[in-house]
């Protein structure tokens, strides 16, 4: 016991109880809800944080989502516009894996990808300054349409967002946006194995050459542990 928290009992996993993990399971569920929260408090570390830029990475953060939205582009779109640098604080090398591993689990393989390359996609605009091959993104074009989805994505607005005049919404703008988007996962390997009350539902999703089938399961114990069946069908 932690003040009045209740907790496992086990010093190494193999000795883990069904006990020990519906205690677990059951501090899941709540920690995760707050997850669009801490993604947005995360967000605002880049306030202030020029990094030589014209505009703080919070700024161009901003202003990268306000393009995307006044553009047109959907929900999800949107939100990994805002959240495409997040990694800058933690990731000073692989900003764009960082992004792209947050955002995973709850956006479409599409808009995954395109956050995932575009630290390497918006390079056409600046590697050559730096004596690097602008043209590294062109090992890409095998993939056409992923190659065109995201560099639009740089080109129109994550290249163009870097201007202090520019009209850029405010986070409070975009919070309800990242709020939808993070509210439920569309894939995940812990999904709903420990919620505790009632019956859930997993949806369908296909990824890459596979399809990912999460079945119906109900609460099958007073501990509230929950079976997730997992089948994978290629083809």
């Amino acid at each position: 016991m932690k003040g009045n928290e209740q907790c496992a009992v086990f010093r190494h996993m193999r000795d883990g109880t069904e006990q020990d993990w519906a205690i677990i399971g059951g501090e899941i569920g709540p920690f995760a809800k707050g997850l669009p929260g801490r993604l947005l408090d995360h967000l605002q570390l880049l306030d202030g944080d020029f990094g030589g830029f014209p505009v703080d990475r919070l700024t161009h953060s901003l202003q990268t989502a306000t393009l995307a939205h006044q553009d047109g582009q959907d929900e999800e779109y949107v939100v990994c516009a805002l959240l495409h640098d997040i990694g800058d604080t933690l990731g000073s090398y692989n900003h764009a894996d960082v992004a792209a591993v947050l955002l995973e689990p709850f956006v479409s393989g599409e808009n995954h990808w395109m956050i995932q390359h575009h630290g390497i996609f918006q390079g056409y605009y600046f590697f050559h300054h730096m004596g690097m091959d602008r043209n590294l993104r062109d090992r890409y074009r095998d993939v056409p349409e992923l190659f065109k989805r995201t560099a639009h994505f740089c080109e129109k607005y994550d290249a163009a967002a870097f201007d202090p005049d520019a009209e850029t919404l405010p986070l409070e703008f975009f919070e309800p946006m990242v709020r939808r988007v993070f509210a439920e996962p569309k894939r995940t390997l812990y999904k709903a194995a420990f919620e505790k009350i009632g019956r859930v539902s997993f949806r369908t999703t296909l990824r890459g050459n596979g399809r990912e089938n999460f079945t119906r399961a109900q609460e099958d114990s007073d501990l509230g542990l929950l079976l997730l069946t997992l089948q994978t069908a290629h083809g």
